[in-house]
């Protein structure tokens, strides 16, 4: 019987992305292992149809004993053999312990040394490195083998067939420049370009590039969105909160490029090696910025930076610095 090895992947969709040169790490490692994901819902659709995972296992937030009971029991029912922790959370630990999977692997943090039978000491963080090595680095430290700091998500001609249909059922023509517009951020406004520039930027392709312009978003930013299309003289078309992740990596891989704030779709697109331009406030590109070419980093130099404050106290002049021309001329490169 092949070993069956469960890895517990981040919850939000860039850290998911950013964990994905581990995942193919550990399937190097083992090859004949069968892999499986553990993480929450929202993310689980980045798998559908991935042939490197072999099942996948929704589990809730461990808000009290009885979600916790009733995910050991359910995780312990796989019967895994080796658990890999790429969260760093006291709660995902104690759940594979609870569920006693033999072999139980992470970084020792969050007072959850006890709980692992293999742990690897955290790196002194002096030195900024990419969130992709935090998790390669986990796998060097328990003696793997770790492969090259490349992302990629698989995608089908049947994906892309469905995009092309739904972006045409929106009038665009697919034969101009299809420049995607990101202009929101689940962390909160600190991190997100003004609209009003997003807009003054859609009229610089509109006008100078002919250029169709879509908008991408979460439910929770359609109004943001609409605080973009409603300044422009020919509307963009919004599929804000109206696509799956597959059906967003889709819609994706046809444009000619993708401007966004630092988010998780920016992780998305880069990892289907779509051209990013990605503004970067109140974070650091050397953490979470893309990792792989076609790309570019848009960020100013300002005496409060870097912050963790979710909405700027001040002028947000980190953002603000950024103008509508500047990252249009830094697009060229890549539509030319």
């Amino acid at each position: 019987m092949a070993m069956k090895i469960v890895i517990r992947i981040p919850n939000w969709i860039g850290d998911v992305v950013l964990s994905l040169p581990a995942l193919d790490s550990l399937k190097n490692n083992f090859p004949q292992a069968q892999i499986w994901l553990a993480t929450v819902q929202r993310v689980m659709d980045l798998f559908s149809g991935d042939s490197r995972v072999n099942g996948l296992i929704s589990l809730p937030d461990l808000t009290d004993l009885r979600t916790l009971k009733d995910s050991t029991q359910r995780l312990k029912s796989y019967e895994f053999d080796i658990g890999l922790l790429l969260t760093n959370s006291f709660s995902s630990a104690l759940l594979f312990y609870l569920a006693q999977i033999p072999q139980r692997w992470g970084y020792q943090s969050d007072s959850r040394s006890l709980l692992l039978t293999k742990g690897v000491p955290l790196k002194d963080q002096a030195d900024a490195s990419h969130q992709v090595n935090y998790y390669l680095d986990l796998l060097s430290g328990l003696g793997l083998q770790t492969g090259p700091l490349e992302i990629n998500l698989p995608l089908s001609s049947e994906q892309k067939e469905a995009a092309r249909k739904k972006l045409l059922s929106f009038g665009l023509d697919l034969k101009k420049p299809l420049v995607i517009l990101n202009p929101g951020a689940y962390y909160g406004p600190a991190k997100r370009w003004p609209a009003s520039k997003f807009a003054e930027l859609a009229a610089l392709f509109q006008k100078r590039k002919a250029a169709e312009i879509l908008m991408t978003g979460s439910a929770e930013d359609v109004s943001l969105c609409e605080s973009v299309a409603s300044r422009l003289e020919r509307r963009p078309a919004t599929l804000a909160g109206q696509t799956t992740l597959q059906e967003l990596l889709g819609i994706i891989s046809l444009s000619s490029l993708f401007v966004t704030n630092d988010t998780g779709p920016m992780h998305m697109a880069n990892a289907l090696r779509i051209p990013v331009v990605a503004l970067f406030g109140p974070t650091d590109p050397r953490l979470t910025g893309p990792i792989q070419q076609p790309s570019a980093v848009i960020k100013k130099d300002v005496p409060c930076w870097p912050c963790t404050y979710r909405e700027c106290p001040y002028d947000h002049r980190c953002m603000m610095r950024i103008e509508p021309e500047e990252v249009f001329l830094v697009s060229q490169i890549f539509l030319g």
